[in-house]
């Protein structure tokens, strides 16, 4: 037994015609091509196709109730994907000419034998078929050209705020949100609006940054939503709005985000749906290009030993921490650590254990400090803390912690058993000791290296360089 050719619906035509022997003529002449439904009037065909999307309209032009180039018009403007064809006789006037010239697919001969006639109605499909699918190339083609400004984002934040002009241009809406939780994005850098007022904006970032109206994580596919929370928030804003397209965008890391698109009265279509699809894939790989970015240029600023901050990372950190401090007028406090004697643990026990000791020593000092603070290897056995929002009195009292957790903590010396070390630190707190970066880590320095001098395993503050 043979297998059967899959089957393909046969496209609709609609034939308008006064004229019941056309009409008979051409249902009998097309049945194995297409679903022919005759009509005998212009309102009747436009009721169908509104019912039905139909691929060519046959219209008499000898026999119809209304003028060609009306008809013409009329149908461009409601159902622009639909072909238009006239049936006319050997001869046709100016007004046919002009149609055929402008708008017409095609002119069948209204008197045709049969095998003519399903030879032009064949014509007219295939060239309906080719038109759509030429159609649906250039749309793709234009979807990818505008996928294209992804590629070049390097800041996960601008890839939200991309996609969402993509998909907001290739759909032809005009309302839009992104909303994306990172944590190294200020909060006030994790909604992004199109299309909505000042005090709608200003409900929902409150709502979406304050608030939290919904937690955890968004569907994987694209959807189209008419209830739930996410309805709720935007009503809760004073936006009336009966459907979202949610667009979930999801990186290979941490990134994770949403796009909304507002319904705005016109239902979302499947076309539509498959490019807002396009264009998400696109921005999850650019997602996930940022990711790599990033992770790739934070390794450039970690310690190859120890495992945390660099020096170099030490000084762009101090220099942003140091203008947030001043637009915010908080105190900023740096520690500056040396291991006591570290030479000799080099000199008896070897540079491996000596490095292991590093990696032990910087893994105490993370447990002293909170997360949003900045531990850095500045070189060799010299350590930096940046202490945010920290005034000196706290941040001797933290450096007073910290030096004690380091002198009670037994360090592992491989096959020479154990060792005790300290540390002597100093304390800098700008604005009083330093306005800008150099002042301060300077001045933390020189205290530190008073602490060794005051006999190591002591805390010096900057306060005590004037006496």
């Amino acid at each position: 037994m043979t297998p059967q050719e899959p089957t393909t619906a046969k496209p609709m035509l609609v034939l308008v015609s006064t004229d019941a022997a056309v009409r008979d003529r051409f249902v009998e002449g097309t049945e194995s091509l297409a679903v022919l439904v005759p009509c005998q009037s212009a309102d009747e065909a436009f009721d169908v196709m509104a019912r039905q999307p139909a691929a060519v309209v046959l219209l008499d032009g000898q026999q119809s109730s209304i003028a060609p180039w009306q008809f013409a018009e009329r149908l461009r403007a409601e159902h622009p994907g639909v072909d238009l064809a006239l049936l006319a006789g050997d001869e046709y006037g100016d007004e046919e000419e002009d149609l055929r010239e402008g708008w017409l697919a095609g002119v069948v001969p209204r008197n045709s034998a049969k095998r003519t006639l399903r030879a032009a109605v064949r014509r007219l499909i295939q060239s309906h078929i080719q038109s759509r699918e030429n159609e649906a190339l250039q749309g793709s083609v234009r979807v990818l050209e505008q996928c294209r400004r992804l590629m070049s984002c390097l800041e996960p934040g601008r890839v939200y705020s991309v996609a969402l002009d993509i998909v907001l241009e290739l759909l032809n809406r005009n309302q839009a949100i992104a909303v994306f939780q990172r944590e190294s994005v200020p909060m006030s850098d994790a909604v992004v609006f199109r299309g909505l007022g000042e005090s709608e904006s200003q409900r929902l970032r409150e709502l979406f940054l304050e608030e939290k109206p919904f937690s955890g994580q968004p569907s994987e596919q694209i959807e189209v939503v008419d209830s739930g929370a996410y309805l709720a928030v935007l009503r809760d804003a004073g936006i009336v709005v009966e459907r979202l397209l949610v667009i979930p965008l999801k990186g290979q890391r941490s990134e994770a985000g949403m796009l909304w698109l507002l319904e705005g009265g016109v239902p979302f279509d499947d076309a539509e749906i498959a490019q807002a699809n396009t264009v998400a894939s696109y921005a999850v790989t650019a997602l996930m290009n940022c990711e790599r970015y990033h992770h790739a240029k934070e390794r450039a600023f970690i310690d190859d030993v120890t495992e945390v901050y660099n020096a170099r990372y030490l000084l762009a950190t101090t220099e942003n921490e140091i203008r947030r401090a001043e637009r915010y007028e908080t105190p900023l406090s740096v520690l500056f650590l040396d291991l006591d004697r570290f030479k000799l643990v080099n000199d008896e026990h070897g540079h491996l254990i000596g490095s292991q000791i590093l990696r032990n020593l910087s893994q105490v000092l993370i447990q002293c400090v909170r997360d949003v603070d900045t531990l850095a290897r500045y070189g060799g056995d010299e350590f930096t803390i940046l202490l945010v929002d920290t005034d000196h009195t706290e941040a001797m009292s933290v450096a007073e912690r910290i030096r004690r957790t380091v002198e009670e903590h037994v360090f592992e010396a491989g096959r020479s058993g154990s060792l005790r070390l300290t540390v002597s630190i100093g304390v800098g707190t700008y604005p009083e000791h330093g306005l800008d970066r150099t002042s301060l880590l300077d001045v933390s320095d020189k205290a530190m290296y008073r602490s060794k001098s005051m006999g190591r395993n002591q805390i010096c503050s900057a306060n005590e360089l004037t006496i």
